[in-house]
Parts: C-alpha cells; structure tokens; sequence
C-alpha cells in the first residue's frame, strides 16, 4: 500500500503542493508539462528552481503565461466547460472538476449564492488552473492509497483580495476548512490558500501520523520568506504492518438525574449528526436515592468542543468529565451488494488480509425490509451471505 503524509506546518497552496512533489522526483517536470498542455490552453511553461526556506532547500514551482490572461474571471461553468472539453484522462478530469466544485460551494456559501453563479476572480486566473488541474494529475499519478495530513497551520492577520481586505483564514478557505484540524503559530501571513484548502478537502485525508516506513520526501516552496521554513513538506512510503490499528479518542462522561429518558433517543441522534463515534447510556442509582443515567460518548479530538457544547444545550447537566483513551480498531472497508429490491452497504472489519467481521448496514437492510415485506433478520442474513460470496469470488 502507497501512502503520503502532508506536514502543514507553513500552511498549504496549489504551488506549494506541486513544488513538494517536484521536489520528491516522483513528478518530473515533463510530465507535468505535457498533462496540462491536454487543457488545450497552448503550450506550458514550468519555471522550476531550487531556493531555500531558512536555510531548508525546496523547489520553487512558477508557471510562465507567455500571453495575458484576458479572462482571469471565469465562472464554474466555464471552467466544468474548459476541463471537461480537454482530453486530459477521465480521473485527471474528474478530480479537477471536483476541488473547482469545492471552490464554488464555499464561495457560493460566503457570498449567498448559488454555486453555478460563483464568478473565481484569483481562483480563475490561468496560473490557479494550473495549480488545481496540476494537483488532479499528480493525485492520480501517485496512485496513493492513503493519505494523512498534520493540523494545518493558517497564519494570522489580513489579505487582500479582490472583493478588499479580509481576516486570514480568508472566508472561503475558513469555510472549506470546517471540521479540519487547524492552528495558528502567530505568523501574519496568508499560509492556506482557498486552492491548497480545497485540495486538502479533495484529499480527505486522516489527521495523525502514521506508522510507516517513509521512503521519500520532497518540500515545495511558498513565495514568501517567513521566520519558519516556509514549505510543504510531503512524505511517501509504506504503512507499518500492524494487523489492528490504534487511535485516540476521548471519552466525554455525564450523570443526569433531572431529565426525562424519553429524550435520549432525539439526544443520541443529535449527537452522532455532531460528530460523535458512539453513544450509549446506562442506568444508576445517585444521591438522596434518585434513579439516573451516566451518558457515554466516544469521540475524536477535533468534535469535543461541538458535542461539549450541544450536551450543555440539550441535557440538564452542569459539568462534564473528559479523559483521553487509546482505541484499537480493526481496518474498515465498505462493499456494496445486490439484494432483491435494492443494494444493502456491508462493512468488513480486516484483520491484517484476513477477513473476521461481516456487518450489513441496518439502515439499508430496514428500509430493504420495510420495502420488500421481508423480515428484517432475513434480509441482514440475505445481506451477509451475498457479501461472503463476492468476496469469495474475488478470491478465486
């Protein structure tokens, strides 16, 4: 299995992200060259050279636009219609289309319109298309597997853009960043572009660092120099072979005697909708011999403030516990199968290549149930056995 770790310790941007794995020499700048020229834009020129950041040695990737870019504002439309017309490859093309979708949701979400109508002002200067188009070649070049990613160091202060001066991390990269782990080190300076967050976006990649055996690495040049490296740095290699994984989590506890029980179901859906890995409840007896309940979630570091804040609005609690746990955990993979009626999820759990846990989703097989008149059970078993025999033929 190929596997990459992106270390945002300076931030990211589409040239930063390029540059790393130029730098790597797992991307030649040849092929580079000759990928974009399929945008059918005429002919591109790389201006690749080494610099250094703080005395740190990194490539500097520039794209040379011989002509002026006399429409640099181009509406998503447009751009669907210059990519999708391209004889760049169907995957190459598919991922382009998909982070420039990115883009448009988020600045269709901070300026109130629809995404179709988003006008990219700096996003659609040809420069920028380089960078995206070129990041979607590269992804599907590099075949990787797996990606992971550290928090995301965004900067401080202001940036000017075309619509004026704006608080970094600008609206739309803030808006593509929600959810992701992110930090400021008290830098002022615009560190993730609104193109590197939605790369990051696109890549969905697990916030930690895995174990792994790294076998390259490659830093790529931002424009600016900074009191830090101001660089990506990219690693590529192969995860250590460790049958059952292991994670941190942490566990929020609270006890609540003074809330009605018919509540916790709404509570318990709230919650997993919030980010919560699991939930649960069990029943004990309190002071003055009042019967209550110790209210359990699992979660990732990342939700603690939101489910924090949701369990002070939704229960009568005062105060919660919080205590870190490490987990371990099989390697999920989810398959599809065709049952009579419609298809059902099913999640295998691996233990390394062996296959020990079969779960069918519940909520595919009951609404299979309720649809076809069968009993619940015989769908889940229906379900079960389909999935062990594509599995099997996959095998054979």
């Amino acid at each position: 299995m190929k596997i990459a770790y992106l270390d945002c310790f300076a931030g990211l941007s589409g040239d930063m992200f390029l540059g790393a794995w130029l730098h790597s020499g797992l991307i030649s700048p040849g092929l580079l060259t000759e990928r974009l020229a399929l945008l059918g834009l005429g002919p591109v020129q790389l201006k690749v050279r080494p610099v250094q950041r703080c005395a740190l040695q990194a490539t500097k990737l520039d794209f040379a636009i011989a002509v002026p870019d006399e429409a640099h504002h181009r509406s998503l439309h447009e751009i669907q219609a210059l990519i999708g017309s391209s004889v760049l490859a169907v995957g190459e093309r598919e991922r382009a289309l998909a982070i420039f979708g990115l883009l448009a949701e988020a600045e269709g979400q901070v300026h109130g319109v629809p995404p179709e109508q988003v006008h990219f002002h700096e996003v659609g200067a040809l420069d920028s298309i380089y960078d995206i188009v070129g990041a979607a070649i590269v992804i599907e070049q590099l075949q990787i597997e797996r990606w992971y990613a550290s928090k995301v160091n965004l900067g401080s202060g202001m940036v000017q853009t075309q619509h004026g001066l704006y608080p970094v991390p600008a609206p739309a990269t803030l808006e593509l960043l929600k959810g992701l782990p992110t930090y400021s080190s008290g830098i002022e300076a615009e560190l993730i572009t609104p193109t590197g967050a939605a790369i990051l976006r696109h890549l969905r990649p697990e916030f930690r660092l895995p174990a792994a055996r790294w076998s390259v690495s490659g830093y790529g040049a931002g424009t600016r120099e900074l009191e830090i490296p101001n660089a990506l740095r990219v690693l590529f290699g192969q995860p250590l072979a460790r049958p059952i994984a292991e994670q941190e989590a942490t566990v929020i506890e609270t006890d609540l005697d003074d809330m009605s029980p018919e509540l916790l179901p709404y509570l318990r859906e709230k919650l997993f909708a919030a980010g919560a890995q699991d939930v649960s409840w069990h029943s004990l007896q309190m002071k003055k011999g009042r019967w209550g309940v110790r209210l359990y979630l699992l979660a990732a570091a990342e939700r603690i403030d939101a489910l924090s804040e949701l369990l002070f609005r939704e229960t009568t609690t005062l105060g919660l516990r919080l205590h870190r746990v490490n987990k371990r955990i099989l390697e999920r993979e989810l398959i599809s199968v065709k049952l009579p009626g419609g298809m059902v999820r099913v999640k295998l759990g691996r233990l390394g290549q062996e296959i020990v846990n079969v779960k069918p989703e519940y909520e595919d097989c009951r609404e299979l149930a309720i649809n076809s008149g069968l009993p619940l059970e015989q769908i889940e078993r229906l379900a079960r056995a389909a999935a062990e025999e594509q599995l099997q033929r996959e095998v054979s």
